[in-house]
């Protein structure tokens, strides 16, 4: 059990890891939020599956505890994260930042 632990660990933090690249490499604003938050999104659902199983693991009442924390965790980070770029985007797209390489943009026409 041990081997899956240490597995989901390293796929979470490959993950993450992916997001800082991400935004590093990406060329505007909204393909860096769009791949920071996919990748962190994954990459912290596999490190708070690590930790539930270790939860469920440990046997005893306080690793139960700390697996329904972390899944709670994890669900406002489901509705948080991807709501946070949404918002991000959103604001970057009113302030006028136009998206690199873009040709044609649809929502031009009906400003919102």
């Amino acid at each position: 059990m041990n081997a899956l632990l240490y597995a989901l660990l390293a796929v979470g933090a490959l993950f993450n890891g992916l997001g800082a690249v991400a935004l590093l490499r990406f060329p505007d604003v909204y393909t860096r939020i769009h791949g920071a938050t996919k990748c962190t999104t994954f990459g912290s659902i596999f490190s708070i599956g690590a930790v539930v199983l270790y939860g469920f693991l440990q046997g005893d009442g306080a690793g139960g505890t700390l697996a329904v924390h972390a899944l709670i965790a994890l669900v406002f980070l489901l509705l948080t994260n991807p709501t946070g770029s949404h918002a991000l985007a959103r604001g970057a797209y009113r302030g006028g930042i136009k998206p690199a390489q873009a040709v044609v943009d649809h929502m031009e026409k009906g400003k919102r």
